[in-house]
């Protein structure tokens, strides 16, 4: 097989295989946060907020992760400052910053002339990953599960149950942005796998997958990383074997394996729900 045997004789497919691998872990497991606490939207307001910082990491020549880690933390807060400080709810302050740091970044990509790598910031490009950000992506993804591992009981009860978690003196709003941090390292992370445009689906595909096939958490999460990972390798498979774009193929390798849980998943697929309706109809008459 030509994937197997590039595999053995590039370099760039192997760090291309292991950085995917490590990008799918990590967006399964925040990717499950982010769906039990209903923030879809926010995972896309970061993963277009960390643009202006890009821009001007390269601007001045420093790693990206720098610039974009702060943007979309600097965004975080905006998002938080608007929404409890006004009458604007926290959806339309998500629309109002992310698409204002989203456009901020294609003006500065422009006036900085680095538009040569807007197309790999924007859709990933994990074939030409350097060892620098395959480094990055380690350490942010060791990061993000030691955190999650250490704080899991914490994100656990304020996921579930944010009045339930201030009664038990947690600090809710502290932990929110907590999250919101992890959620911006994990962007900046899968930003030369699959880029801006579609790092939110990678957050949200194999985690809402998970959903469909497990009503326990840790279930969840061990579920979701898999179908991360095996999204990334499907995806580079096709993306090496017939030259198609990296980011675009491993989220619709993540997408299938979607709709194959949404229909045959135990009791909560549709093929599962029809069989007991119609064995319903049956019974009653």
């Amino acid at each position: 097989m030509a994937f197997i045997e590039g595999l053995i004789e590039y370099d760039f497919l192997q760090k291309a295989l292991l950085t995917s691998i490590m990008v799918g872990i990590i967006c399964g497991v925040i990717g499950c946060f982010i769906i039990l606490r209903g923030m879809a939207l926010m995972g896309d307001a970061i993963s277009h907020a960390v643009l202006p910082g890009v821009a001007i990491s390269y601007a001045i020549g420093i790693n990206f992760f720098f610039g974009a880690v702060f943007t979309g933390v600097l965004t975080a807060i905006g998002i938080g400052f608007v929404s409890q400080n006004s009458r604007i709810k926290q959806d339309t302050a998500i629309g109002i910053m992310f698409s204002a740091a989203f456009a901020l970044g294609v003006i500065l990509i422009t006036v900085l002339e680095s538009s040569t790598d807007l197309y790999h910031i924007l859709f990933g490009n994990v074939l030409a990953v350097r060892p620098s950000d395959m480094w990055i992506t380690l350490g942010i993804g060791l990061t993000v599960l030691v955190s999650v591992f250490v704080f899991y009981k914490e994100l656990l009860v304020t996921s579930f149950d944010e009045t339930m978690a201030e009664v038990y003196g947690l600090p809710v709003r502290l932990i929110h942005y907590f999250l919101m941090t992890l959620l911006t390292m994990v962007t900046v992370a899968s930003l030369q796998t699959v880029g801006i445009i579609l790092v939110v689906a990678m957050l949200i595909t194999p985690a809402a997958t998970a959903y469909l096939l497990t009503d326990r958490l840790s279930t969840m999460i061990f579920i979701s990383a898999t179908i991360g990972v095996s999204a990334a390798i499907i995806g580079l498979y096709f993306s090496f074997s017939y030259n198609l774009a990296s980011g675009a193929t491993i989220v619709l390798a993540a997408t299938t394996l979607f709709f194959l849980a949404f229909v045959f998943s135990p009791k909560q697929g549709m093929l599962w729900r029809k069989l007991n309706a119609r064995k319903k109809r049956a019974a009653t008459n």
